[in-house]
């Protein structure tokens, strides 16, 4: 990824994923989009993310979900265990993230990308 570039973890069902992209693209700038669903991060590349976003993982976990309400909610979780969750859940995983050279933003709201851009 060039640094003029940017990444989008995008989930095409998700209004604000796609307001994102929408953004990215009335902006000019050519976007890889990474359904994160479909390709999931490692561990390794969901390290990376959080770092550029300066966030723990547990501050990316979506609550709403069913599969957290069933199997999360309520346990206390080290980040390696919330690590190890949003790598065996993606569906967990906050969007959209995008990512430009060595930094991130959550997009919610959307508008939060126009930081990076």
């Amino acid at each position: 990824m060039s640094h003029a570039s940017v990444r989008i973890y995008h989930n095409n069902r998700c209004s604000k994923s796609r307001a994102a992209c929408q953004l990215i693209a009335e902006k000019g700038i050519d976007a890889e989009i990474v359904d994160y669903l479909k390709t999931p991060p490692s561990h390794e590349e969901l390290r990376q993310l959080l770092r550029k976003l300066g966030m723990r993982p547990s501050e990316l976990v979506r609550r709403g979900e069913a599969v957290f309400k069933e199997h999360y909610a309520g346990r206390p979780l080290s980040d390696d265990e919330w690590l190890e969750a949003l790598v065996t859940h993606p569906i967990l995983i906050e969007r959209p993230i995008v990512v430009r050279g060595d930094r991130a933003v959550l997009g919610r709201p959307p508008e939060k990308v126009l930081e990076l851009l």
